[in-house]
């Protein structure tokens, strides 16, 4: 008799056990018919309640994917994520895994995240499990990946994800232009003699140039890419000293775009490499103009008193110099307390707030410098993102049914956490090297106020009057570069439409004649 009642009790149970999944499945069907007719609200607080609670592994594994999906249509692109991540984690037995991955792929373009996904799928890259991805995600994960391990130094890793790129991808002109960065790093492999550096440098310039050569308008970011590789060119061609192509690379550069006045900087370097003194200041004078008043260039004052003090002109050189000292002395005296000190290291969300906040006892050209890095500016994006999707669960009708804005809640606060430290580190990083730029360029200023003094001495000791020799020399106007073009000598105003045009002629204060300069 009791094992009658046994049997009975047993039956209940897969009686009962049945009945609920057979509800699972209806409030599946519900899910999902709410998520077909684009009730992404409603579709994801059913899908919630059965990732969290259903007892079926299948229904629960469709819902948590589905819930994922609800989220990226809702416009909740990192509470989406979240749920791809956990899938991905959960690894290839799950159903959806393939899925979840193709998910974070389209989350890191919508979002254009260089952190959090990048690194996820770094670290869980399956390249058995994932070779039957679609093409244009492989690309997305072959090129997340090379960024990785180039900023991990391990750049001929990054060079084979990049070669794997299909160029029918929309992201081939990215993987060229870096590409080119890998092959003219110092660092990358093979680069043993000036012979095999030099060929690398050719196969770069093939690459940015590729980068120039495209024309397909789907490629994702094609102006940023092309502005990048006439940089890229540039800088390529100057290492080999080849710095009339440098400077052509360089005067390339859309006037008033994000990159000239990196572009104006370098080229005022190629020019006078060049013997192109004249040209070198005319591009340093054009970094003087209002437009670029909070630009952090702490090199750009050291090189124009370089360029003075090939040409003899002493003066002018010591003016520079003391415009160095001038302005930028004051910005490192404001950023050396702010660095870590003998009272030990500072954590990173102190950094992020001083960015976050425009701390005041931050220089504007230096919060400007620090806040332009890529990574960080990213970082800060995707932090606003995740504050936007926060408010949307509260404000938004429905979502506050359940459990579920708690949830979703603590996954965004996660990756806020991770972000802000990130934005942090970073930040710290980026003052460091604007600490270190300056210090570097004021003993480079010290190095030619010494050089001025002896020469100074050495002028004196011959006898010459330098004052009457330049007295006595012409100044000649500068070649016109074709028949349309006017000459206006420059008397302090800087005019939109002239700047970067700029061309100084110099008299030559050296006792023997220098090549290039009157």
């Amino acid at each position: 008799m009791r094992a009658r009642h046994h049997r009975l009790g047993i039956l209940a149970v897969l009686l009962l056990a049945h009945v609920a999944v057979a509800q699972d499945l209806a409030e599946y069907n519900r899910a999902l018919a709410a998520y077909n007719a684009g009730d992404h609200v409603g579709a994801a607080q059913r899908f919630f309640a059965l990732a969290e609670g259903s007892t079926d592994q299948a229904t629960r594994q469709r819902s948590e994917y589905y819930l994922g999906q609800s989220f990226l249509k809702a416009g909740l692109p990192f509470a989406a994520a979240s749920y791809y991540a956990a899938i991905v984690d959960a690894g290839a037995g799950h159903p959806f895994y393939l899925k979840a991955v193709e998910g974070l792929v389209e989350v890191q373009a919508k979002v254009n995240d260089q952190n959090l996904i990048p690194s996820k799928i770094d670290r869980s890259y399956d390249p058995e499990a994932w070779a039957t991805l679609p093409a244009p995600v492989q690309a997305r994960i072959n090129l997340m990946i090379a960024s990785i391990a180039r900023r991990k130094g391990r750049l001929e890793e990054a060079r084979l994800f990049l070669d794997a790129i299909d160029p029918k991808s929309r992201v081939y002109g990215q993987a060229l232009y870096l590409t080119g960065v890998l092959l003219s790093d110092p660092r990358f492999p093979g680069r043993t003699d000036e012979a095999s550096a030099r060929a690398h440098d050719e196969e770069a310039l093939k690459a940015f140039r590729k980068v120039l050569a495209l024309d397909d308008p789907e490629q994702v970011g094609l102006d940023n890419l092309k502005a990048l590789a006439r940089l890229g060119v540039g800088r390529v061609t100057y290492g080999l000293g080849r710095f009339q192509e440098a400077t052509e690379a360089y005067d390339s550069v859309e006037r008033f775009s994000r990159y000239w006045d990196v572009a104006l900087f370098e080229n005022g370097f190629a020019r006078f490499q060049n013997d192109d003194y004249g040209g070198a200041l005319g591009s340093l004078q054009a970094l003087y103009a209002p437009q670029f008043q909070n630009a952090f260039q702490p090199e750009s004052r050291v090189l124009t008193a370089t360029v003075y003090y090939f040409a003899c002109l002493y003066d002018e050189s010591k003016r520079a110099l003391e415009d160095q000292e001038r302005i930028y002395g004051p910005m490192r005296k404001a950023i050396l307390p702010l660095l870590d000190g003998p009272e030990g290291e500072r954590p990173p969300v102190f950094y992020y707030k001083l960015i976050a906040d425009r701390d005041p006892r931050l220089p504007q050209p230096v919060w400007l410098w620090v806040r332009g890095n890529e990574r960080l500016s990213d970082a800060f994006d995707n932090l606003e993102q995740i504050e936007r999707e926060k408010a949307q669960l509260s404000s938004t009708q429905g979502w506050a049914q359940g459990g579920l804005v708690p949830t979703v809640r603590g996954y965004l606060e996660q990756n806020r956490d991770v972000l802000v430290q990130v934005a942090g580190t970073l930040a710290r990083d980026r003052l460091t090297e604007a600490e270190r730029n300056i210090k570097a360029f004021v003993d480079q200023a010290n190095i030619i106020r010494f050089e001025i003094s002896n020469a100074e001495k050495e002028l004196a000791e011959l006898g010459l009057d330098q004052q009457a020799m330049l007295a006595s020399k012409r100044i000649y106007r500068p070649a016109l570069p074709a028949p349309n073009w006017n000459y206006w000598r420059f008397q302090g105003e800087f005019w939109r439409d002239e700047i970067g045009y700029y061309q100084y002629t110099l008299k030559n204060g050296c006792p023997a004649e220098t090549a290039g300069i009157e």
